[in-house]
C-alpha cells in the first residue's frame, strides 16, 4: 500500500520519496523511472550516467535515495558512493548499489563504504519499489545470507579495527540488538528473540544508530562486526 503524499512517513518525510537513478545505460535508467515513477510515493528528480554526475546530481538535489550502478565511466560507482557518504550535506540521502552480479567484492567495498544495501539488475520490479521505500525508511537491503557473505570477505579488515568503534554508551540491552541486528535479523526477530514487540525492538534500533551515528542497519552490522558483537561466522 502507497503511503498517502500529505502524511510524514517513518523517516519524518512528507511528500514522495526523491530518487536519482546512476547508471551508464540509457534504457537501464528509462525503465527504472518508468517503474519507479508508476507510484504516486516515489519520484525520480534526476538520472545520470556517469559517477562524476552523479555525484554533482546527488549534490544538488539531495534525494532519499540513489540507485547505483558500479561499472561507470568517469569515476565509477564505488568512488561516487564514497564521495556521497562523505558529504556531511548528504547524510539523509541512502544509497542502494544495482548491479549484474549477486554479490561481488565490489559490492563489498560499496558497503563497507557506506552504501545500504544493494539489488541485481534482474530483480523483480515491485522488489525494486519495495527496497527503494525501505532504504528511504533508514533499513538495510541485507538478507543474513548476504551479510554472512559481508563478513567473511570483511574477516582480515576487521581484525585489525576492532577498537575503531566504542560502544560504551549503549546499554547492555542494546548491546544485545545490536548484536542480533548484527546477525540480520529483522525488529519482528529480534522481538521474538528477546521477547519483545516488534515496536520496541524498532525503538532499541533507532537508538542505537543514533548514539552510535550509524546511518541505517548496514552501518550496524559494520559495527557489529568491527566491536567483535558478531564473527565472520555468525
Amino acid at each position: 500500500m502507497s503511503t498517502p503524499l500529505n502524511q510524514a512517513d517513518a523517516a519524518g518525510r512528507t511528500g514522495p520519496i526523491r530518487v536519482v537513478i546512476a547508471d551508464d545505460q540509457q534504457l537501464i535508467r528509462a525503465g527504472f523511472r518508468a517503474l519507479l515513477e508508476s507510484v504516486p510515493d516515489i519520484e525520480v528528480v534526476a538520472e545520470a550516467g556517469t559517477g562524476k554526475l552523479a555525484v554533482e546530481l546527488v549534490t544538488r538535489h539531495r534525494p532519499d535515495v540513489v540507485l547505483m550502478d558500479i561499472r561507470m565511466p568517469d569515476g565509477d560507482g564505488l568512488w561516487a558512493t564514497e564521495q556521497i557518504v562523505q558529504n556531511p550535506l548528504l547524510s539523509g540521502t541512502h544509497i542502494v548499489i544495482v548491479t549484474t552480479f549477486e554479490f561481488d567484492e565490489y559490492v563489498a567495498h560499496a558497503i563497507r563504504a557506506g552504501a545500504s544495501g544493494f539489488l541485481v539488475k534482474d530483480t523483480e520490479p515491485t522488489e525494486l519499489i519495495r527496497a527503494v521505500r525501505v532504504v528511504a525508511a533508514g533499513d538495510g537491503l541485507l538478507s543474513p545470507s548476504v551479510t554472512r557473505r559481508l563478513l567473511e570477505r570483511m574477516a582480515v579488515s576487521l581484525a585489525d579495527s576492532r577498537e575503531a568503534t566504542s560502544l560504551a554508551a549503549l546499554t547492555e540491552r542494546e548491546r544485545e540488538v545490536l548484536g542480533l541486528v548484527g546477525r540480520g535479523l529483522t525488529n519482528t526477530e529480534i522481538g521474538l528473540r528477546l521477547f519483545l514487540s516488534p515496536l520496541t525492538a524498532k525503538t532499541h534500533v533507532s537508538r542505537i544508530m543514533s548514539k552510535l551515528g550509524a546511518r541505517d542497519r548496514v552501518q550496524l552490522v559494520i559495527i557489529a562486526a568491527e566491536t567483535g558483537l558478531v564473527s565472520p561466522g555468525l
